[in-house]
């Protein structure tokens, strides 16, 4: 299989990482996240990945705790994360970066952004942990931003779910999923797939997003070597 995109951002949720415990971090779910990546390096893809942290904590969910602060929270949920995915991937001979947008040199780089695509483009896994490094943004959002910094060329969302529809699949057995939809149809019907700061940002960039689901791994390789696969945000 040849590669359709040379750089891609794969946005990873917390909740998926969790695997069937639905809480913390099931090592052997993240290692099955892993072997696809493994993949797409081995064939020259240059692979950076954000990861969420709502398998530990979500700041939006916290009740009457301070925003930022619980959002803070969050940010460290993402950290433990990013480490994990890390771990994996250097259990499978990959080399990885893992780069926050909180400095803590102890655990991980700084986020720059120039590092980043250096590493990149030396064959490198970059994980950015943090967020945005900034309250009131979700990893969707951050998972836009550092796509766009870093020019790539479409962001992978893995989800529990094969793709956007037009109302939950989940509830409604009828629902219509989507091949491909625009990124003004995402925002005019309030679809939930990620939130208007992120796919304006998407938008603003001309960033395709590739909805697609991470119960079977391999859909990450078969997406970016150009299968139908999920659904395409443009």
């Amino acid at each position: 299989m040849k590669p359709k995109y040379k750089r891609i951002l794969l946005k990873l949720s917390g909740e998926a990482l969790a695997g069937n415990e639905k809480h913390g971090i099931d090592f052997d779910t993240v290692l099955s996240f892993c072997h696809p990546i493994k993949k797409l390096v081995d064939m020259g893809v240059e692979v950076a990945i954000v990861v969420g942290g709502g398998n530990f904590w979500r700041g939006r969910s916290s009740g009457s705790m301070d925003r930022t602060r619980a959002d803070h929270m969050g940010m460290l949920a993402t950290v433990i994360n990013a480490l994990g995915v890390a771990d994996a991937l250097e259990q499978l001979d990959v080399v990885v970066r893992v780069q926050t947008g909180i400095t803590m040199q102890q655990v991980a780089e700084p986020y720059i952004r120039n590092r980043a695509v250096r590493h990149l483009e030396k064959g490198r896994v970059v994980v950015f942990g943090c967020g945005t490094g900034n309250p009131f943004f979700s990893t969707d959002t951050a998972a836009a931003l550092r796509a766009a910094e870093i020019e790539a060329d479409v962001i992978l969302k893995a989800t529990m779910v094969d793709g956007v529809y037009d109302s939950d699949p989940k509830t409604n057995e009828n629902a219509k999923k989507f091949d491909e939809i625009s990124y003004l149809d995402i925002l005019n019907k309030g679809l939930a797939v990620m939130d208007t700061t992120a796919a304006t940002i998407c938008w603003d960039n001309n960033i395709p997003i590739l909805v697609l689901s991470i119960e079977d791994p391999e859909n990450i390789v078969r997406a970016v070597c150009g299968e139908k696969v999920g659904t395409l945000v443009k």
